[in-house]
């Protein structure tokens, strides 16, 4: 439970901070002037998109936390029988991070104006990301050849179901990350508006960070490493 409370307090602190640099904070109703010197607000003007996001985001940080609080509880059963984690997920997490550098390389490239760049970090991102789901769907592969099916234990059903969503959540992403592309390789012909094309790699950028910190998050909890932290969280609090 200390990993879940510290993950719901690290998820609730990037929220607000999240939060006060929108500038939805501000209270402009409480200002008393004349129409001409009411001061600035210092409300976003962020785009849309990005602010929706943003709310995007805090509902499937919600949802993982959730898996994770129920990972942690369900583990503490006597009848829980720990799986061993394939050696390939660490391959797949080399994949992710990949795909997390390649996109962020990709938005300082459409922030130069270099579309050749932006195209190539983008090109990278999508397929590393795609060597992240094939090496996800080999892993349950072994797995299961080894005997370790789905209904068999409920360790085995809760690694299926954590590596599932999250990847449902990396295809959902490949379809956006798609269509930017699509974008950036007609940008010159269809003269595609140079801010909106910075703006959906932004996005996708900042959906692959999101990507890579949660599983993160799930490999070490599937690893145990969660619980070694925990079990150090608890020693230092006693």
């Amino acid at each position: 439970m200390v990993v879940v409370t510290l993950f719901m307090l690290a998820l609730g602190g990037l929220c607000l901070l999240w939060l006060a640099r929108q500038g939805l904070m501000q209270k402009p109703w409480l200002e008393e002037s004349t129409v001409a010197n009411v001061p600035a607000t210092g409300a976003s003007l962020r785009p849309t998109p990005l602010i929706g996001l943003g709310v995007f985001l805090a509902v499937a940080g919600a949802l993982f936390a959730l898996l994770v609080s129920a990972y942690s509880m369900r583990m503490a059963m006597p009848d829980w029988r720990a799986l061993p984690v394939p050696l390939l997920l660490w391959i797949n997490t080399a994949a992710l991070v990949a795909a997390s550098v390649a996109l962020q390389c990709a938005q300082a490239a459409s922030r130069r104006g270099d579309l050749a760049d932006t195209r190539t970090g983008l090109l990278a991102g999508g397929a590393a990301s795609l060597v992240f789901v094939a090496g996800q769907l080999l892993a349950w592969q072994q797995l299961h050849m080894l005997g370790y099916f789905l209904a068999s234990n409920p360790a085995n059903s809760f690694f299926y179901l954590v590596t599932a969503v999250h990847g449902v959540h990396v295809l959902g992403g490949l379809v956006a990350l798609g269509r930017t592309g699509a974008r950036a390789w007609r940008s010159p012909l269809a003269g595609i508006d140079p801010d909106r094309l910075r703006l959906s790699v932004q996005l996708c950028t900042l959906y692959w960070h999101f990507l890579l910190l949660v599983w993160l998050i799930l490999l070490a909890l599937l690893t145990g490493w969660a619980d070694r932290f925990a079990e150090i969280c608890s020693q230092l609090l006693t």
